[in-house]
């Protein structure tokens, strides 16, 4: 895309990819960090949180930076996390992981923290944190085998994707929705607009989906 600096996303979240789509923002490159996204003993939701986006940023810069095409891009990382009170729960892999986290959940209300760090072309990091307040209804044991079984939570930091079936589960949201999906956009492209990336660039021929 010519007339425009050059745009890195350092995820290979297809959610991240499509809500940036959203924005009319349309990534040169993907390049997915491969970060260990264990907390560390006793680490806090924010700073997990704020840590691992910066590794992520990190580690696409060391990669970009050996691309001539894609040197002096903007690169954006994110990482969320969800919480109930400073307990941080998995990106659910396993049933049984999954199960513990709706459990926990059910009936409650937890906060969905995601930091996004930004690399400008002149290399200077640029992060923010941004905090969603989420509270469940109580869930059935039948509601959470039903929502295991549909295999929405897979990889997901929870156990669910707020923009599939456990969108039902919502009582209230306060704060950014995309958030809670995965990068939160309003914030995204303030940070990438006040760094002087052209984030209207690609709406005048944006097409609505």
């Amino acid at each position: 895309m010519l007339g425009r600096p050059k745009f890195v996303l350092a995820s290979g979240s297809p959610r991240r990819l499509s809500l940036l789509n959203q924005a009319g923002i349309e990534p040169d490159a993907l390049r997915p960090a491969d970060v260990d996204e264990t907390p560390r003993r006793g680490e806090l939701p924010r700073a997990c949180a704020n840590r691992l986006a910066r590794a992520k940023a990190d580690a696409a810069l060391k990669s970009v930076q050996l691309d001539d095409e894609l040197r002096g891009a903007f690169i954006l990382s994110a990482d969320t996390v969800v919480a109930v009170g400073r307990r941080i729960l998995p990106k659910a892999n396993l049933v049984d992981e999954a199960a513990q986290c709706l459990r926990l959940l059910s009936g409650r209300n937890h906060r969905v923290y995601t930091a996004i760090c930004l690399v400008t072309p002149r290399e200077a990091f640029r992060q923010r944190l941004v905090e969603t307040r989420v509270r469940f209804k109580r869930l059935s044991e039948d509601d959470i085998q039903a929502y295991i079984g549909s295999g929405e939570w897979r990889g997901k930091a929870g156990g669910y994707a707020v923009q599939g079936i456990a969108g039902s589960f919502v009582v209230k949201m306060v704060g950014s929705y995309t958030n809670v999906v995965g990068l939160p956009l309003y914030e995204t492209t303030t940070l990438l607009g006040g760094e002087g990336f052209p984030i209207r660039f690609g709406w005048l021929n944006a097409t609505a989906v």
